[in-house]
């Protein structure tokens, strides 16, 4: 039911696209989107904006900078525009910032319109939820989400593209999931993840090899996360009168000490706070059943699962994986035979979609003209 289709990492770019820019590129997405739903149905728009090649495409097209992170924002704002849920039978909620905490009132707004039951609702509700948990805490690369887009059909389905910033190093990346062809939404949900950057060290709850630690950490909370204080480190250094065993020799001079120390000491650089830790202790009353349940819980953030993955391997041996769920993923193959030739009857077909989507679209001549020359330099540069 939840899959994700890929990620594309981008350089940070500040400012605003200039409105008679952006007028344009909501004229020429909106007799885009008007062609696709007329040749297709909605169920293929989602397909096509949940590959992040065909979405880097449409960005190009409509005329926004081919690597700047306001590539995801800005076309997805004349996106959401342009689309008349009552015309189109597809709603885009949500959006950059404080926009995005909008997502679920917006799915409330449109839920009449569509006629969609109050079990579908707060179904599409918990995947626009999940989908964010799940990439800016689950998968833990150093981008902080700051962008959510949710689109969904008249019938159900869904897409979400988010966008996440990394302060370090100055580049957004890009989340795309697609509600088809899953099972599980823990567990392997990327289809295709391409960017040029491979993080070292990332903690990603959602691979297979994680499968072990996702079940130790419901187990560790589920028998009591008291027992789990020893593994953190202290806020404050400890002293020696710390380990004094008060009552263990009282029959012996007062000027004897007798120093206990504990069997194990914290191995976690991470501090826990009172308040944080109620939250564990919150989780351990509801008794969760599953991880996608635990991580669903309010509170549990990355530290906190980070932290429980941490104790896994130490208690139980289960370990995570740590490395980035980045794939290097071609929608056409390459020019030098990697990771597979060519196919030259895909590729012209998804140039002969976009092209043929120019020539019907409802815009000016040189609107028109304009955007099939950047689609033909998009071409090559794909070809080069």
């Amino acid at each position: 039911m939840h899959t994700k289709r890929g990620v594309a990492n981008l350089p940070l770019h500040g400012g605003h696209a200039p409105r008679w820019l952006f007028n344009r590129m909501v004229k020429l997405a909106g007799g885009i989107l008007d062609v696709i739903l007329y040749e297709y149905d909605s169920d293929e728009f989602l397909r096509r904006i949940s590959d992040p090649h065909w979405f880097q495409a449409l960005s190009c097209v409509i005329g926004f900078d081919w690597h700047s992170s306001g590539t995801t924002t800005t076309t997805c704002g004349a996106l959401k525009t342009v689309i008349n849920p009552e015309e189109h039978g597809i709603m885009m909620a949500g959006g950059k910032g404080k926009n995005s905490r909008k997502t679920p009132f917006e799915i409330d707004e449109i839920s009449d319109l569509f006629s969609l039951p109050s079990k579908k609702v707060n179904e599409l509700k918990y995947s626009s939820r999940i989908s964010a948990k799940i990439d800016n805490s689950c998968i833990q690369d150093g981008y902080d989400l700051y962008h959510h887009s949710f689109i969904f059909t008249e019938g159900g389905n869904w897409a979400v593209v988010q966008q996440g910033l990394n302060s370090k190093n100055k580049y957004a990346r890009r989340y795309h999931w697609l509600s088809e062809s899953i099972d599980q939404v823990i567990e392997e949900p990327h289809n295709a993840i391409c960017c040029d950057e491979s993080k070292e060290s990332t903690l990603n709850m959602t691979a297979s090899k994680s499968d072990e630690a996702r079940k130790s950490s419901v187990d560790l909370i589920c028998d009591n996360p008291e027992h789990l204080k020893p593994y953190f480190r202290r806020k404050s250094q400890s002293l020696l009168t710390d380990f004094f065993d008060i009552g263990a020799n009282s029959h012996v001079s007062q000027n004897f000490k007798e120093i206990k120390m504990p069997s194990h000491h914290p191995v976690l650089d991470i501090d826990m706070s009172k308040h944080e830790f109620k939250v564990l202790k919150n989780a351990y009353e509801l008794q969760p059943e599953s991880y996608e349940e635990l991580i669903s819980l309010e509170g549990m953030g990355p530290k906190k699962i980070r932290a429980l993955a941490l104790i896994s391997d130490l208690v139980y041996g289960a370990e995570s994986s740590w490395s980035d769920p980045v794939k290097y993923s071609f929608t056409h193959g390459g020019k030098d035979g990697f990771p597979y030739p060519v196919d030259r009857e895909v590729y012209d077909h998804s140039i002969y979609t976009l092209k043929e989507a120019l020539d019907e679209a409802k815009i000016d001549k040189k609107d028109k003209y304009n955007a099939i020359k950047r689609l033909e330099s998009f071409v090559n540069l794909e070809k080069c």
